[in-house]
């Protein structure tokens, strides 16, 4: 997973959760996952959440993940192969 995407994973969870006005912890126990998991995630020490990680906080947040990543800086990312083709060789 890019630096990129991750940073915006972060930067969406963040959100939500202030939108909601709770606490990792409350988001931790909602999606029944430990509070270190989630802050891995979200100080960076954790660079590529898998699907499944960003599905159980979706649904702790009781959204889909197409609501997850509806978000103009989603809809902005580069297809991977876009952004390896635009480097020299």
């Amino acid at each position: 997973m890019n630096h990129e995407l991750s940073s915006l994973i972060r930067e969406r969870i963040l959100q939500l959760i202030e939108a909601r006005q709770i606490s990792l912890t409350q988001l931790a126990r909602d999606c029944h996952m430990t509070q270190s998991t989630l802050n891995n995630l979200i100080n960076r020490q954790s660079s590529s959440p898998t699907i499944m990680t960003i599905k159980r906080i979706c649904d702790g947040l009781g959204i889909t993940l197409s609501e997850f990543f509806d978000t103009d800086a989603f809809d902005r990312l580069l297809p991977s192969h876009s952004q390896s083709e635009s480097k020299p060789n």
